[in-house]
């Protein structure tokens, strides 16, 4: 299995548009940071979780010519934004799979309705297949079990998504005990850490240091990050061995 993070910013990116802050004039490319998704090559399966405003750049960026299904963990903006652009992929297969929990899908639905509804169908436009999530069971891309993980983002229940050895968290605030239970024995772990401060809907990094510790991964990595976490280099420094902030374009084999 390989993992490729085409994003790993917050929902506004790195650098921020008009800021002067440190971060977002750094020159180091670990510190420029799109919107947070990802890209997993699970032997001939490939599956992209979100798509944020960035998709058709990051899909350039990682040379991307196959999606088999797309998931969403939740329907915010930096997360969803890209739709338009799955056209490309969606050509080749007809309607490309895309999969989340049912509130999601039918908040999709009503803003890009000419992607979901059949009616009246502008032939430019793309074609979805929707496939509602059960978060309590596994749901199959191709032949792959992938378990949901259902976890809460400012009062909002997102979702994580575990393929087998590996786990992917975003926007998590908090966690059920029974939801962790599905993490057990995961060997890589993806998690949120926004900044240094704690936050009301995300993770902050002591948080997102001691849940780490809780699930007990070999090797775990730090997402969604906002410019106040401080510079990549910096901050790598600091944290134990076995943890590891993501950064764009980042591909790790599990």
């Amino acid at each position: 299995m390989k993992v490729y993070f085409l994003g790993t910013g917050t929902s506004q990116g790195i650098p921020i548009i008009g800021s002067n802050h440190p971060v977002c004039l750094s020159e180091n490319p670990k510190d420029k940071r799109l919107r947070s998704s990802i890209w997993v090559q699970w032997d001939e399966i490939d599956i992209v979780v979100d798509c944020g405003p960035d998709f058709r750049q990051q899909m350039l960026i990682s040379k991307c010519s196959k999606i088999d299904a797309l998931l969403f963990t939740h329907e915010h903006a930096d997360h969803t934004a890209g739709l338009d652009d799955i056209r490309p992929f969606a050509f080749k297969v007809g309607a490309l799979p895309v999969f989340s929990l049912a509130r999601v899908l039918e908040n999709l639905a009503k803003r890009f309705d000419y992607i979901f509804s059949n009616k009246n169908k502008y032939p430019g436009a793309p074609s979805v297949i929707t496939n509602v999530i059960d978060p309590n069971k596994p749901f199959i891309v191709a032949s792959k079990a992938i378990t949901p993980l259902l976890v809460t983002h400012y009062g909002l229940e997102v979702l994580g998504f575990r393929f087998g050895p590996f786990a992917y968290i975003t926007d998590m605030f908090s966690i059920t005990d029974e939801e962790v239970e599905k993490l057990a024995g995961v060997e890589v772990l993806v998690v949120n850490a926004l900044r240094i401060e704690p936050h009301p809907s995300h993770l902050h990094l002591d948080a997102a240091i001691a849940f780490t510790q809780k699930i007990c991964a070999k090797r775990n990595y730090f997402t969604h990050i906002s410019h106040h976490l401080g510079f990549h280099d910096e901050v790598q420094s600091l944290l134990p061995p076995n943890i590891h902030l993501a950064y764009d374009n980042l591909i790790i084999t599990i």
